[in-house]
């Protein structure tokens, strides 16, 4: 069937696929039970949303179904790990919002019909996924024939799969109406009053010119102010708030970085010397440096000023196939061989037309609308029409196609080769990531020499000797230290250097370690603080890309208010800022008491007087000092030529004084409550699913089994 193809073509626009695929056997070891004793449920719970628990066969299920659409769509076979950290979190969403949401759906009796999901897939405007599904290729436009043949034929002679797979569209076509149902629900019963938008108008319009002085709280030394344990302990108890932290884990960890010997640098030199003498009688340059290289023809022309000196020199003062080398640049040994010499342009302009395969419902249907595009161009039709009719390059093709001028390797190679190698006038295809072009260059900048290089690179890397003879040298340290105090000292006794990290339960990897998830659950196994930490092997030492590693956990913070204990320096900054703050407001005040000049205030403050301009209630900062919402807050509500009473912000201590007011002369209510209706309606598409986590129960144990 096709359109089955076309569907799978547009995967990316739909959240999963029903595949059909069967349950895989999986084992957990350490949570089997002895004998034939099966797992209990709750050691399979992966979560438990809104009192409804979620077994990890079920969730591994979904995941497997979706990591088909995911290889689908990347024309891969299998997934690397960041692909499948996308497929898992994606899943995880999925159900989250599903079990959050559908009580609250029944609940207020929101629901779609089946003869609303048939008008969605059927009637007269059906639903976005639908008619991006039934294209017709060679006008792009939604096809209602299509959509019907398509449907028709699953009754008749449609696999298992293929329903199942048509069912999950309708399924998600389904859930996304409902959602929006909702939504607009909530937006509905939001209402922006006159008087709101006349205030909103009246914040917007009236806008100050001030002066101030500041008083920065770096002016008073922390030895000036005096703080008692009471004090600090009667600020945490009166800001609890402010010291909310997430469930956590700290861990201390030394990394043996697994670098090239310098008999893994003989060894490369000593390759590219071998190969030398079979490089230079090559008759393919490209295919041999494909084959041996370790990285590949580029086919780029250069000019001699692209090149170092030396083998720029080289290049453009020999012929085709003479060959220069070794030499050695970062850490590879290089071999470089003449290819060819053009004459070519710096830069071109020209025009383009961008025909994507998922628009047009597979890459054959693509191609045909490409190449009846082209057709119709070779025999004299309008370019610019056509790419104002047809490009999906929106930005092009609001000017006719037209790219302007750009130079070399500024655009992807297929591109550019069409661009920079074709004649001027002339349409050519060119095949990219982004979908089939239609190039047309229009103008030529002025010609130079360029030479083409075919290059041989063997890099520098670690042998398996060399990662063994690091692997030793963890292993050695491992079995030396297999407590946290034997480990700390010999840190300290060999100079290493230990990293710190901070890492929550779900985090996928550490900077600095590649794909490092498997520290972070070893981290949260742990039975104690500082254990050293082992992997699932039950090894000490841990292998992230070219670094083994060995970690210790050296504390445990659970998700609530933090201890006094642990935040007590948080409190004492906090504590001394407002009793410095205390104290500028009396010494402001002083100041102010003796006279009504700002600069004569300010010179006595041993500050100066600063200007702002046009600041509204709406604004977010004043000119070098930052974000200060109290002293904008202040200065809208000041009247004009008064100063005011001393201002407690995030920096330091303000003065204040309006200098002159203006109001623009906005007075469109009705357009205003619009504006921020519009405002509230957006916000509730973001906004509702997180309200409603924020009282529903979630437990989340991913991290048990991801």
């Amino acid at each position: 069937m096709a359109t089955l193809q076309k569907i799978r073509n547009r995967g990316g626009i739909l959240v999963a696929v029903i595949i059909g695929l069967a349950l895989l056997a999986f084992i957990l070891g350490d949570m089997l039970q002895t004998g034939s004793t099966l797992m209990r449920p709750s050691q399979m719970e992966v979560a438990e949303i809104n009192g409804e628990s979620v077994q990890y066969p079920d969730f591994q299920r979904k995941i497997e179904e979706l990591s088909e659409v995911y290889k689908m769509n990347m024309g891969v076979s299998q997934l690397d790990e960041n692909a499948w950290n996308q497929v898992r979190e994606q899943v995880w969403q999925t159900i989250l919002r599903e079990l959050v949401m559908t009580d609250v759906y029944e609940e207020v009796g929101v629901d779609v019909s089946s003869e609303e999901l048939f008008d969605l897939i059927q009637g007269a405007n059906p639903h976005q996924i639908v008619q991006q599904i039934f294209r017709n290729p060679n006008t792009g436009a939604f096809d209602k024939n299509f959509a019907i043949s398509f449907l028709k034929s699953l009754q008749t002679n449609a696999t298992p799969e293929q329903k199942a797979y048509w069912l999950y569209v309708e399924n998600q076509i389904k859930s996304e109406k409902i959602q929006e149902k909702y939504n607009s629900l909530i937006s509905k019963g939001l209402y922006v009053t006159t008087a709101e938008a006349k205030q909103s108008l009246a914040e917007k319009n009236k806008k100050v010119n001030f002066q101030y002085i500041p008083l920065s709280y770096s002016t008073i030394a922390d030895s000036a102010v005096s703080v008692s344990d009471k004090d600090l302990k009667s600020y945490y108890a009166a800001h609890q708030d402010e010291y909310k932290q997430e469930k956590s884990r700290r861990i201390e960890y030394i990394t043996f970085e697994v670098k090239a010997s310098e008999a893994d640098d003989v060894d490369a030199k000593k390759w590219i010397e071998d190969i030398k003498p079979e490089f230079a009688g090559s008759q393919d340059n490209a295919q041999f440096v494909n084959v041996n290289s370790d990285s590949r023809f580029d086919g780029l022309y250069l000019k001699q000023e692209q090149l170092s000196a030396e083998l720029g020199g080289f290049a453009f003062n020999g012929n085709v196939g003479d060959v220069f080398g070794p030499y050695k640049e970062a850490e590879s040994y290089k071999l470089a061989k003449i290819d060819e010499f053009k004459m070519l342009p710096d830069s071109v302009m020209a025009s383009h037309i961008l025909i994507r395969p998922e628009t047009a419902g597979s890459a054959a249907a693509a191609k045909q609308l490409a190449d009846s595009l082209k057709n119709l161009l070779d025999n004299g039709a309008n370019f610019a029409e056509l790419a104002g009719k047809y490009s999906e390059d929106p930005g092009s093709a609001a000017k006719g196609g037209d790219l302007g001028w750009f130079g070399r390797n500024m655009m992807v190679k297929p591109f550019e080769d069409a661009a920079f190698n074709g004649d001027v006038n002339k349409v050519y295809l060119a095949n990219t990531q982004f979908g089939i072009h239609l190039v047309k260059p229009t103008k030529k900048g002025k010609e130079t020499k360029q030479v083409r290089l075919a290059i041989v690179e063997r890099k520098v890397t670690p042998s398996t000797q060399t990662y063994q003879n690091y692997y030793t040298q963890a292993s050695k340290f491992a079995s030396e230290n297999q407590d946290y105090e034997a480990f700390k000292k010999a840190v300290i006794a060999q100079q290493l250097d230990k990293k710190v990290a901070n890492v929550g339960e779900i985090e996928q990897n550490i900077a600095g370690l590649e794909m490092s998830r498997g520290l972070i659950r070893a981290a949260y196994q742990a039975e104690e603080v500082n254990d050293i930490l082992v992997n699932n092997e039950g090894s000490t030492i841990f292998e992230f890309g070219n670094k083994f590693v060995i970690a210790a956990l050296v504390s445990i913070t659970e998700k609530g208010t933090s201890p006094f204990e642990e935040v007590k320096l948080r409190v004492d900054l906090a504590v001394r800022k407002d009793k410095k703050a205390d104290l500028l407001v009396a010494k402001a005040k002083e100041a102010v008491a003796s006279g009504s000049d700002l600069d004569a205030i300010a010179r006595k403050l041993g500050s100066s007087v600063k200007d702002a301009v046009n600041i509204s209630f709406t604004s977010y900062s004043i000119p070098e000092m930052g974000l200060e919402p109290a002293v904008i807050g202040t200065v809208v509500s000041l009247a004009e030529n008064k100063i005011s009473t001393p201002v407690k912000g995030n920096s330091g201590v303000y003065l204040v004084k309006v200098i002159s007011v203006s109001k623009d002369a906005d007075t469109d209510v009705v357009g205003e409550q619009t504006r921020l209706a519009q405002g509230l309606g957006y916000r509730v598409n973001y906004q509702t699913l997180e309200a409603h986590k924020k009282v529903t129960e979630i437990e989340d144990k991913r991290s048990k089994f991801y």
